[in-house]
């Protein structure tokens, strides 16, 4: 069995590719993104590495034969339908683990159709202990993470869409001391949504405005360095409250690497929840839920863009697999495979 590398500016071209080179059984072992080549990887573009395998000899051979509906399908077959669908989530961005388990729950029919709908269903099953779905507010919402992940706005678009669609108020609390854009931009946005809002610049003034709070509040907190004082500062604060839930923002397009450190630094904040940003921005998920799965932190929250509060939706397991299965990946690696 021959291993061989291709590489092509769009999944599609990366499978046609394969499939022209070692046939239609040929098996994808893994796709990623990488620099591309020459000058235009000097720019930052990038392209997509296909790795695959020529299928062994007594699987090439094998013909599978036309029978009626009613008998069952041979096990080759069926291991050649499980063999495709494999390849095609693989393609869309998923890891192998997580394109194995889906391909496994999934019957006979649902592998040979593998629609959109059918695969988002097998995986959204497979996301559900990573999903807190629509759980009910803490008293204090905490929002963690390093700089321009998006705490500020992720925050605008939580009060804002509970406002628009329950008729609820949340509260807002600036804590981000450093910045001071990032206090009149959370001090607009709750005048818009007619939240209230209150700022702390020190650790003293924020355990005066949850006190002080009527409503559950959500905090903006610096992004600074996990080792920084503040932080520990807060940690502390935080600590011997009861009702406290902290988020740890990441963008969508972190890497595996850069999660995991963020994780260990992020460690002694103790966050229970993981919010992913800026979707929109990634060229896939994958590797950045992948780690998050490792850990076992639910994910609470998915932002998209910047419009307050459509760019926003609460992690169910249908939307961390929406993320996942993109409809235009899919499509494309459906179409050459």
């Amino acid at each position: 069995m021959s291993v061989k590398t291709y590489r092509h500016t769009t999944v599609k071209d990366a499978l046609r590719a394969v499939r022209e080179d070692m046939g239609p059984e040929a098996l994808v072992l893994a796709t990623r993104m990488v620099a591309a080549r020459g000058w235009r990887g000097w720019v930052g573009m990038r392209e997509v590495q296909v790795t695959a395998a020529s299928a062994p000899a007594a699987v090439r051979a094998a013909v599978p034969e036309r029978r009626p509906a009613d008998t069952p399908p041979p096990t080759r077959t069926a291991r050649s339908a499980r063999g495709g669908l494999v390849a095609r989530l693989l393609a869309s961005g998923l890891d192998r683990a997580m394109a194995e388990r889906v391909a496994a729950s999934a019957s006979h029919a649902e592998r040979r159709a593998a629609s959109l709908p059918v695969l988002r269903r097998l995986l959204a099953s497979q996301l559900e202990a990573l999903a807190a779905g629509d759980e009910p507010y803490a008293r204090v919402e905490v929002f963690v993470g390093p700089p321009g992940v998006g705490k500020t706005t992720t925050i605008a678009k939580i009060a804002a869409r509970e406002r628009a669609t329950r008729g609820r108020t949340l509260g807002l609390v600036g804590a981000d001391g450093f910045r001071t854009g990032a206090v009149e931009q959370l001090r607009i946005y709750a005048s818009v949504i007619g939240a209230p809002f209150r700022v702390a610049r020190t650790v003293e003034e924020l355990d005066k405005a949850l006190a002080a709070g009527r409503h559950s509040l959500l905090v903006d907190t610096a992004g600074r360095s996990p080792r920084d004082g503040g932080l520990r500062d807060l940690r502390r604060l935080l600590g011997g409250r009861r009702g406290v839930r902290t988020h740890l923002v990441m963008a969508a397009d972190t890497s595996a690497r850069t999660a995991r450190r963020l994780l260990d630094a992020y460690q002694d904040v103790r966050p229970d929840r993981i919010v992913i940003a800026k979707l929109d921005e990634a060229e896939s998920v994958a590797p950045l839920l992948a780690v998050i799965a490792d850990c076992g932190i639910p994910v609470s929250y998915l932002t998209t863009g910047q419009q307050v509060p459509e760019d926003f939706d609460r992690a169910t397991p249908a939307a961390l697999a929406g993320a996942l299965l993109r409809d235009d990946e899919w499509e494309a690696a459906v179409a050459a495979c």
